[in-house]
C-alpha cells in the first residue's frame, strides 16, 4: 500500500491493528486452554471479551470517519501468535508453560500499546477527536491487561514451582 500522507498512514495502521485483533480473537481461547493457572486462563478469557469490544470500537471509528479499511494481514501479530503456538507445542503443561505464555502475551500487549499509541497520535494530528477518544479507551485497556499480566508473573507461585522444577 502506498502511504502518501498522514491519513493514509492512519488508515493503514488502523487496518493493521484490525487484522491483529481479529487474529487475537482466534488465539486467546487456545491460550486459555493451554494455561494451568486458573487466574491466567481467566485473564485470557477476559481479554477475549475486551478484544471483541475493541474490534467494535474500530468499526465505530471506521463508520464515524467514513473510511474503508484495507484488506491486509498483520504479519507482526501472525508471528506473535505463531510464537504462542510453539510454546504450547514445545513446553509441557504446567508453571513453566504458564510463565512462557505470560511473556508471549505481554509481547502482544506491548505491540498493541504501540499501535494504539501511534493511532491516537495520528488521530490527534488529523483532528479525529471522536476517533481518538475511542482509540484511547482501547489503549487504556491494553495497558491494564499488561499490568494484570505483570502481576500474574510477579505473584511468584508459578515461577517458584518452575524454578524448583529446574
Amino acid at each position: 500500500m502506498a502511504v502518501k500522507n498522514l491519513e493514509d498512514l492512519f488508515v493503514h495502521s488502523l487496518s493493521d491493528i484490525y487484522s491483529a485483533e481479529k487474529q487475537l480473537t482466534k488465539a486467546l481461547p487456545r491460550l486459555a486452554r493451554a494455561s494451568t493457572n486458573p487466574d491466567l486462563a481467566t485473564a485470557f478469557e477476559t481479554h477475549l471479551e475486551e478484544t471483541q469490544g475493541q474490534i467494535e470500537r474500530i468499526d465505530e471509528v471506521v463508520d464515524s470517519l467514513g473510511i474503508k479499511l484495507k484488506r491486509m494481514k498483520c504479519v507482526a501479530m501472525e508471528g506473535l501468535v505463531d510464537e504462542g503456538k510453539e510454546v504450547i507445542e514445545a513446553v509441557d503443561k504446567g508453571p513453566v508453560r504458564d510463565a512462557a505464555l505470560i511473556g508471549g502475551a505481554q509481547k502482544v500487549e506491548h505491540y498493541e500499546i504501540a499501535c494504539y499509541g501511534t493511532l491516537c497520535a495520528l488521530g490527534k494530528q488529523l483532528g479525529y477527536t471522536d476517533a481518538v477518544q475511542l482509540l484511547a479507551q482501547t489503549l487504556d485497556e491494553e495497558k491494564a491487561t499488561d499490568r494484570k499480566l505483570s502481576m500474574l508473573a510477579e505473584q511468584g507461585g508459578a515461577n517458584e514451582e518452575a524454578a524448583q522444577a529446574a
